[in-house]
C-alpha cells in the first residue's frame, strides 16, 4: 500500500458546456486507477439543487436515488463511485445546497454566528470547506469531490468559489483541479469543436480556477491541432489535455482509456506522490469477458413504473450486467412498461425472455401490470426476481391467485383492502414528513437453510441496504405459507419479512431490500448471480410447463 507523505491530497472534478458529461463515471474512474496503484481513496459529490437529499425527487427529474450503508438517499453517481473501486460511500459521500444552507440557517438561529451578517462569503463556502473536510482522515490519501452542474450555472458559483479558496488554503501541492468538458462533432461542418470548451475554462478562470487537466469528452479522436488549441487557450499542459471517446461496448472500458493516456500518473505527480505500478489485470481480464462473453447473450423482461428515463434503474441494469459477466453471458434487456402490461398483457410483452425482474417504486399507477406479470413468470415456470415494490407485488398475487384471498393488496394502494398482506410499518403510521423519514440503510438479515437465498448467500445472516415504508403483514404468514411461499429471510431485531420464495419453480426470489446497491463487475451480487444462471438455464432448456 502506497502512502502519502503529509495531510490527505484533493482533486476537485468540474463540468463544462453542458450536463451529464459522466463527471460521475470519470471520477469513479480515476478512483479505481488509484487505488489500483494502492492509494486509499474516498469520494464525494457536491449537489447544487436546493433539496436536502433526492429522496423526495422524482425518478423522472433525478434518476435512481442510490441509498448507503448509514441511511442517506443521494445521488446516483455515489453507485458509480462504488461500484468501481473499494470506497463505502456514506452520508459525507453526498452534499446538497439544501442540506449546506439548512446548516448555516440552523447555526444562525442557535446564535452560532455570534450577531455576524449571515453571508454567502464566507459562511455558506466555509460550510462547503467543511464538508469536503469530512474526507480527511489518517485512512484517506486522497480524496475526489465531484462539483454538480456545469460551470457558469448561478447556482454552482459557490461550490466553485469554496474549492478555490480551499486549494489556496491547503496549497496546490495538495490539491488539483480537473475539468470535464465536451469537444462537439458538427455534422454539418465535418469537424469537433473547440470553442465551448474554451469558454467554460474561460469561466473558471475568472474567479480564479485554472484546471491542472483538461478531460474532453467527444465521439470523434481529437487531432494533435485539437488538443495544442486546447492547451494554448485553456493554458493546459499539451499532456494534460486527455481525450475521453464515448466507449464502443461498456462504461467499464472508461478507466483503461484513462489508463492507456496517463492520467493517473500526471495526478500522482502533481500532488507529489509516488507513482507505483498499477494493477488492472482482474479489470482487463473482466472488461474482455464483458465485450466478448463465450456464453452468448440472455434477455431478461424489466417490468417498471419508471422505464422511460435509463438512469431510474441505473444500478438494477448494472447488477444484472454484472450478473451477466459472472455467468459469461451479455444481458440484454427487454424494458417494459407496466402500464402497458395492463393494457396489451404480460404475455404479449414478455413472450421468450429467460428472466423477468419487477424493480421498485412508488404509488399506485402500473401496480395492475406488475402483478400480472408476477402472475406470468409464476405460472409460466420463468426466472422471477422482485425487488422492494417488485417483492411486494409478488406477495399479493401469490394471496390473490394461489390463496383465494380476492382483492389482497397493499394499503399503500388501496386502504379499505380486506386482505392487506402489505401494510405501512407500526413506526411509519406516526410519520408525517416525507424527507428521509422511510426505513433506510443497512439492517441484517437471518437466511433460513435450505432455500434459494441460503445457496445463493452462503452464509445464515447477511446485512442489506433498505428503502421502503411497506412491509410484509406478519398476520398473513401462516395463510401463505401453507400455500407454499417460503419466508426464507426475517430481520432478526424486527420480525420483519425480508425474503420470499417458492420452491416449486425454477427460481423465484423475491426480497424488500434492495441488493443493486452491492455488487459491483468484480463481485456480482449472489442473487443477481444465480438469477442471471437461471435465466442462461431457462435460455437452454426452455419453459417446463405451468405451474
Amino acid at each position: 500500500m502506497a502512502k502519502t507523505n503529509g495531510p490527505t491530497r484533493h482533486i476537485f472534478i468540474t463540468g463544462g458546456v453542458v450536463s451529464s458529461l459522466g463527471k460521475g463515471l470519470t471520477a469513479a474512474s480515476l478512483a479505481l486507477l488509484l487505488e489500483r496503484r494502492g492509494y486509499r481513496v474516498k469520494m464525494q459529490k457536491l449537489d447544487p439543487y436546493l433539496n436536502v437529499d433526492p429522496g423526495t425527487m422524482s425518478p423522472y427529474q433525478h434518476g435512481e436515488v442510490y441509498v448507503t450503508v448509514d441511511g442517506a438517499e443521494t445521488d446516483l453517481d455515489l453507485g458509480h463511485y462504488e461500484r468501481f473501486t473499494g470506497t463505502t460511500c456514506t452520508r459525507n459521500s453526498n452534499f446538497t445546497s439544501g442540506s449546506i444552507y439548512r446548516s448555516v440557517i440552523q447555526r444562525e438561529r442557535e446564535g452560532g454566528y455570534l450577531g455576524k451578517t449571515v453571508q454567502v462569503i464566507p459562511h455558506v463556502t466555509d460550510e462547503i470547506k467543511a464538508a469536503i473536510r469530512s474526507l480527511d482522515g489518517e485512512d484517506v490519501d486522497i480524496a475526489i469531490t465531484e462539483i454538480g452542474g456545469t460551470a457558469g450555472d448561478i447556482e454552482s458559483l459557490p461550490y466553485l468559489e469554496a474549492i478555490r479558496q480551499f486549494r489556496h488554503e491547503i496549497g496546490r501541492q495538495n490539491g488539483i483541479f480537473i475539468h470535464l468538458t465536451l469537444v462537439p462533432y458538427l455534422k454539418a461542418a465535418g469537424e469537433l469543436k473547440t470553442k465551448p470548451s474554451q469558454q467554460s475554462v474561460g469561466i473558471l478562470r475568472t474567479i480564479g480556477i485554472i484546471p491542472d487537466i483538461l478531460i474532453c469528452r467527444c465521439e470523434h479522436a481529437m487531432t494533435a491541432e485539437h488538443k495544442s488549441k486546447l492547451s494554448l487557450f485553456c493554458d493546459v499542459d499539451l499532456n494534460k489535455v486527455i481525450e475521453e471517446r464515448d466507449v464502443e461496448h461498456s462504461i467499464y472500458e472508461v478507466p483503461l482509456e484513462l489508463s492507456r493516456q496517463d492520467v493517473d500518473v500526471f495526478i500522482l505527480e502533481l500532488l507529489h506522490l509516488h507513482v507505483t505500478a498499477v494493477k488492472m489485470d482482474d479489470w482487463k481480464a473482466m472488461v474482455a469477458t464483458l465485450i466478448a462473453p463465450p456464453k452468448g447473450t440472455v434477455e431478461i423482461g424489466v417490468v417498471g413504473k419508471y422505464i422511460g428515463l435509463r438512469d431510474a434503474y441505473k444500478s438494477i441494469y448494472e447488477s444484472l450486467t454484472h450478473g451477466g459477466i459472472a455467468n459469461g453471458v451479455k444481458v440484454v434487456y427487454r424494458m417494459v412498461e407496466s402500464e402497458d402490461v395492463e393494457k396489451e398483457g404480460a404475455a404479449k410483452l414478455l413472450d421468450g425472455v429467460a428472466g423477468i425482474l419487477v424493480p421498485g417504486g412508488f404509488g399506485d399507477r402500473g401496480i395492475e401490470g406488475k402483478i400480472q406479470t408476477v402472475e406470468y413468470a409464476r405460472t409460466q415456470r420463468i426466472p422471477f426476481f422482485g425487488i422492494c415494490l417488485g417483492m411486494q407485488c409478488a406477495t399479493i398475487e401469490f394471496a390473490r391467485n394461489r390463496c383465494g384471498l380476492k382483492g389482497a393488496n397493499s394499503t399503500e394502494f388501496n386502504a379499505d383492502t380486506e386482505y392487506p398482506v402489505i401494510d405501512l410499518m407500526a413506526e411509519q403510521k406516526t410519520v408525517t414528513e416525507k424527507g428521509a423519514t422511510m426505513r433506510l440503510g443497512a439492517y441484517p438479515c437471518r437466511i433460513e437453510a435450505g432455500t434459494r437465498a441460503r445457496a445463493a448467500y452462503g452464509a445464515a445472516e447477511i446485512q442489506e441496504r433498505h428503502r421502503h415504508r411497506y412491509e410484509f403483514n406478519n398476520l398473513f404468514r401462516d395463510t401463505l405459507g401453507k400455500q407454499g411461499l417460503i419466508l426464507s429471510g426475517i430481520c432478526p431485531s424486527r420480525d420483519l419479512v425480508e425474503i420470499v420464495e417458492l420452491k416449486d419453480h425454477p427460481w423465484f426470489v423475491g426480497c424488500q431490500f434492495h441488493p443493486e446497491f452491492q455488487s459491483t463487475p468484480l463481485r456480482a451480487h449472489p442473487l443477481f448471480r444465480d438469477f442471471v444462471a437461471a435465466a442462461v438455464k431457462q435460455r437452454d432448456q426452455g419453459s417446463t410447463g405451468n405451474a
